[in-house]
């Protein structure tokens, strides 16, 4: 009997509190409210980052490169599936078609969300692996969200308050250039708010 498997949708990413360099990949249930927290690297996190927010590197990135290299040679992942928890790990698997056969890849959930994210293909986990993993955020968590988030964007504003539309255009594709997504992110972060004021 196969197992039921549940859809997980991107939710967000934040600075690890309990791990430095590293960062909190948060997935939550598609028909719920539990949210699984995974720790990853910088290199991942910045490679989700990228997609999620819409900025096309000059050159491709690992997950990029893989994303060509996969369709070069006709191969899809279909969907990505986190199958297992272990001592904290994460286990993770990429469903693949080629040539009409199905193949299963492990990768560490970390690679494996960022390249669902570039074959546009869905995340599903387990309900055992919920069970174990899943948190559910209370309201007052939220609110201490939004106002840790309103913070990052005060210190946003006060350095790019300054500047004109056309100067933060610059920055951005400057800061593209030289693959500094963090930074390209908060002169974003500032252009769209100024464009919905």
């Amino acid at each position: 009997m196969s197992k039921k498997k549940i859809k997980l949708n991107i939710l967000g990413l934040s600075y690890s509190q309990t791990q430095s360099g590293a960062y909190a990949l948060v997935l939550a249930e598609e028909e719920g409210e539990r949210r699984i927290p995974i720790i990853i690297g910088g290199v991942e996190a910045q490679s989700i980052a990228i997609k999620l927010e819409g900025l096309e590197p000059p050159r491709p990135l690992t997950h990029d490169l893989f994303l060509n290299f996969s369709r070069a040679f006709d191969i899809e992942i279909i969907e990505v599936i986190i199958y297992k928890l272990e001592e904290g790990i994460f286990y993770s698997e990429l469903v693949c078609i080629k040539d009409g056969q199905e193949l299963r890849i492990d990768s560490r959930t970390s690679d494996a969300v960022a390249l669902s994210l570039r074959f546009n293909c869905p995340i599903y986990t387990y309900e055992s692996i919920i069970k174990s993993a899943g948190i559910v955020l209370d309201v007052n968590a939220e609110q201490e969200t939004e106002v840790s988030e309103s913070n990052v964007q005060e210190n946003s504003e006060g350095k790019y308050s300054d500047l004109s539309i056309d100067e933060l255009n610059k920055m951005l594709e400057n800061a593209i250039g030289k693959e500094d997504y963090e930074k390209a992110s908060e002169i974003r972060d500032e252009i769209k708010k100024r464009s919905n004021p």
